[in-house]
């Protein structure tokens, strides 16, 4: 079963259809369009609310550190699934959403490796000062000119050095906003990890700490020797494990969560159906698994009649899910689309009442998700 133009929702499939179709002029006149495109800005009649829209995302804090409600995963610019925009697509579409009002940009080391940094670093280099950057360390060990993976988990002191200056010289910047553990290293204590990231922060080469997909002990331990600004973890209508234990933890210690996966690799877009074939590495994911797709599509269908209700995309509905778990909360959704990143961005004016969100929340633990997710 596909969720495509039931009432007023409607996929990710449709949303590019439109936009395509908008932009050659075919269905300029089409009163079905400008009511799909109103929540999003896409919609030539209302292009004067999109130019408001522009630069005026509202603000959420990760700690201390204030970024734009929707940041900007940038994984995608290199390959992941499916085939990459070129590097001059790739810096366009960045330089795009700081257009759109994203100050929030996440990359890492390990993604290229180290091209990605550097399509980052080029696209943001010109309005530097207003964004927020946040990369990582320690996924591997990596030789920082030729990105070759030279060892495992790394986090050590030495590592973490070398990783910093050479994320510096490829984002084009002198300082980090936010420098994630990427992975925890199991021959490192992280209390000699957090005191490695507090000297770079003494230093002034980095501004925040950051953990990813770490447990509620080495997060505790870790904050207290230099305070995490956010962690970085997975977290989505499709996998929720961060709700039992991190995300109690994180609000007591008045840390941020930056959402990876928000859209699941797709599945919560509402293009994917039970024979779905994505020809890339997701195919290889156990919830993207035939007999797992078809008893996890129950979510998307529940997604779905909350979308009918916004007037909204099932994308923009699980994103705005997110953000109102918890005003400390901010998805990173990744693409190398416009049409997506406007999709993406919209969902910030969908908003749920106590009720809805108490309502929606029962509903959803309602359903079983079948298969491990992807790590």
């Amino acid at each position: 079963m596909e969720y495509n133009n039931k009432k007023n929702s409607f996929s990710r499939r449709d949303f590019m259809a439109k936009s395509t179709l908008a932009t050659s002029g075919i269905f300029a006149g089409s009163s079905f369009l400008l009511k799909a495109f109103a929540a999003t800005g896409n919609d030539a009649k209302n292009n004067s609310q999109k130019k408001k829209f522009d630069n005026v995302l509202p603000k959420r804090k990760l700690g201390n550190l204030e970024v734009s409600a929707v940041g900007l995963g940038c994984m995608e610019m290199i390959k992941v699934y499916a085939t990459p925009p070129s590097r001059q697509d790739a810096i366009k579409i960045i330089r795009q959403a700081y257009d759109k009002g994203v100050t929030f940009f996440d990359t890492a080391e390990n993604y290229g490796p180290l091209l990605d940094e550097e399509i980052v670093g080029e696209a943001l280099q010109p309005f530097r000062k207003e964004v927020v950057i946040g990369t990582k360390f320690g996924f591997s060990t990596f030789d920082q000119l030729t990105g070759k993976n030279i060892g495992g988990r790394n986090s050590t002191p030495e590592n973490i050095r070398k990783v910093i200056e050479g994320s510096l010289r490829r984002l084009r910047t002198d300082y980090v906003d936010l420098f994630y553990q990427h992975r925890l290293d199991p021959n490192v204590p992280i209390e000699e990890v957090a005191g490695t990231v507090k000297d770079l922060i003494q230093e002034g080469k980095v501004r925040n700490f950051g953990m990813s997909e770490a447990d509620a002990e080495n997060i505790r331990k870790a904050h207290a020797v230099q305070p995490l600004a956010a962690l970085q973890s997975e977290y989505s209508v499709l996998w929720r494990g961060v709700e039992k234990d991190i995300i109690p933890t994180l609000e007591e210690l008045g840390i941020g969560l930056a959402c990876w996966g928000p859209l699941a690799a797709g599945f919560l877009t509402g293009i994917v159906t039970k024979d779905y074939k994505t020809g890339d590495v997701r195919d290889s994911i156990p919830r993207y698994a035939p007999e797992a797709r078809e008893k996890n599509l129950k979510l998307v269908e529940l997604i779905n009649t909350w979308a009918e209700k916004k007037n909204a995309t099932i994308a923009q509905t699980s994103l705005a899910w997110l953000l109102a778990q918890k005003p400390w909360i901010v998805p990173i959704p990744g693409t190398s689309k416009m049409s997506h990143l406007e999709e993406n961005i919209g969902a910030v004016n969908i908003k749920f009442t106590d009720a809805e969100i108490k309502q929606f929340n029962e509903e959803v633990a309602q359903i079983e998700v079948i298969g491990a997710r992807w790590r």
